[in-house]
């Protein structure tokens, strides 16, 4: 079975022009590899799946896939608030060879709970990739509540969790209704220190982004229960983990990566660039983290 843990990057998508900046793109993937990153994901919700076309989709996963070339695994988003669009990406990222898949609740629609059970059903039962579920009611309004999890849980490929909730208990109690093999991640960054207390195994990070080699160290210290030090961490990371939530984290992320000359800080419509208050933010946070 698939082991995830530890810094995972939710991977910005770097544009140019107007198209996705394929240098850039191997540089980033180059670097995470480098910084101690314990896997990527392509093409998130941070990667503006939203805005891409189904064929820069396709295609960035598996250069993301070819490039890794099997030193860490490669987790692709294929979530859609479309089944049939889903299982397209899905069975895409098993073909080109990705390690696992991302899959978000489908927005808007606000399926109840029978109708993400049959969602996530279909894509269970016509791949055999495996599934990472992504909760984010934030975002999506609805909520794959622990008791649906659970029976998610006992299906062979549905691996685990990114958790947005906010909830600290939550992950007890996954744990509790999913089995201790059911694997939890962290989507605030902010939060990944208790999140791992609760029994997380790492964090599908933003900041990560920016600062894979701090996120990877403070991964490796909280999950061996280094807690002095994973605080250290926390202390130094903390001003940029919300610092790249000041508005949209793509764009965020971004910023901070043009500043280290890794990508532009091109996004796409309806995202765009971010403020110059914002861009003080991230600047000092950066410093304080002995990025610049």
């Amino acid at each position: 079975m698939l082991e995830l843990k530890g810094s995972i990057p939710a991977l910005v998508t770097p544009f140019r022009d107007g198209s996705v900046d394929i240098e850039a793109l191997e540089r980033l993937v180059e670097w995470h590899i480098a910084q101690g990153s314990d896997g990527l994901v392509a093409v998130g919700t941070t990667g503006e799946s939203p805005t891409v076309s189904k064929i820069e989709h396709k295609d960035v996963i598996k250069r993301v896939v070819d490039l890794v070339a099997g030193r860490i695994p490669v987790v692709a988003g294929t979530g859609s608030n479309a089944t049939a669009q889903s299982l397209d990406m899905l069975q895409h990222a098993e073909a080109v060879g990705a390690d696992a898949a991302l899959v978000v609740t489908p927005y808007y629609n606000k399926p109840n709970q029978a109708g993400l059970l049959s969602h996530y059903k279909v894509l269970h039962d016509n791949s055999a990739i495996p599934i990472v579920l992504y909760n984010i009611p934030g975002r999506c309004v609805i909520d794959i509540l622990p008791e649906t999890m659970a029976e998610m849980a006992r299906w062979p490929r549905i691996i685990g969790v990114k958790d947005a909730t906010g909830s600290m208990e939550r992950v007890s109690k996954q744990r509790a209704l999913c089995g201790k093999a059911f694997m939890q991640f962290s989507a605030e960054d902010a939060a990944a220190l208790g999140f791992n207390a609760h029994g997380g195994q790492g964090c599908i990070s933003v900041t990560a982004n920016v600062a894979p080699g701090l996120c990877a160290e403070f991964q490796s210290a909280s999950l061996s229960e280094n807690l002095e030090l994973a605080r250290e961490y926390q202390d130094r990371l903390l001003p940029l983990h919300s610092a790249m939530f000041l508005e949209p984290p793509a764009a965020c992320a971004k910023y901070g990566l043009s500043r280290l000359r890794l990508c532009h800080e091109d996004v796409r419509l309806p995202l765009t660039p971010v403020t110059e208050a914002t861009r003080r933010e991230i600047d000092k946070a950066m410093e304080i983290a002995g990025l610049l």
